[in-house]
């Protein structure tokens, strides 16, 4: 497969400084071009740079396949993961612009420090609670009670849903779409019995009715969640407490 001249433009940021010392606390944007293939993922280019050009070039990444959602990352202005975006889908004519995910303390380059994320997916206990003493069988369910929850299982926990959203981006207390996503996972399943504290919590001023229904948390969302659809529902159920 031919290859071909590609720029990728990359914020860069360090509290020590750039390879020489300066700029230290300043975000900028570095220039690298290398040659690549169509079918190269932007984790492949970032890992030639890394590897080739300038080692101190920082981001996380894991599997590689779109399942830790570990590379989550702003690509030409959109969120994304770097390891199934493909560099023919990004008109590489262009230089491809590449920063960290909005909305978080950065650390370093790409990464960005996922506590207050991961804090708010905490809040709504993200697991299934039951009460009583431990059964006798494995907990039954129906295809079509699966199937009320079943689309947001699918969640990766990679936050490109949650920093796509503007209001994450200037209100720090807002729990954010994922947090949601988090919560509805168990709010619908039948097995459970802490519905009524989650959409307490969730019916809280910075909870659902902070959502402004842009659609940017859809958009984002690298597993195809409906995002939006799923804050509707909560919000409804906030209301109604019908599951």
């Amino acid at each position: 497969m031919t290859e071909f001249d590609v720029t990728l433009r990359v914020r860069r940021f360090s509290p020590e400084g750039d390879a020489t010392g300066e700029r230290p606390g300043q975000a900028y944007w570095q220039d690298f071009r290398l040659q690549a293939r169509p079918t190269d993922r932007i984790l492949d280019a970032l890992a030639r740079i890394k590897g080739e050009q300038d080692g101190t070039l920082t981001y996380r990444r894991s599997c590689g396949h779109g399942i830790c959602g570990s590379d989550a990352m702003r690509i030409n202005g959109r969120n994304r993961l770097a390891c199934t975006t493909l560099l023919k889908d990004l008109n590489p004519a262009k230089p491809i612009t590449i920063e960290p995910i909005k909305g978080l303390p950065l650390v370093k380059d790409l990464v960005v420090n996922m506590e207050p994320f991961f804090a708010a997916y905490r809040e709504v206990s993200p697991f299934l609670v039951t009460h009583g003493n431990p059964p006798t069988r494995e907990r039954l369910q129906t295809p079509a009670q699966h199937a009320r929850f079943e689309e947001t299982t699918k969640c990766i926990l990679c936050a490109a849903c949650t920093t796509s959203c503007p209001v994450f981006w200037n209100d720090g207390q807002y729990f954010g779409p994922q947090a949601i996503v988090g919560a509805h996972r168990f709010i619908f399943d039948s097995r459970d019995e802490a519905a009524g504290q989650r959409l307490d919590i969730l019916n809280d001023n910075e909870g659902v009715w902070r959502c402004r229904t842009t659609f940017n948390c859809t958009d984002a969302c690298p597993r195809g969640i409906e995002v939006t659809n799923v804050i509707r529902e909560v919000k409804a159920a906030t209301i109604t407490r019908a599951l």
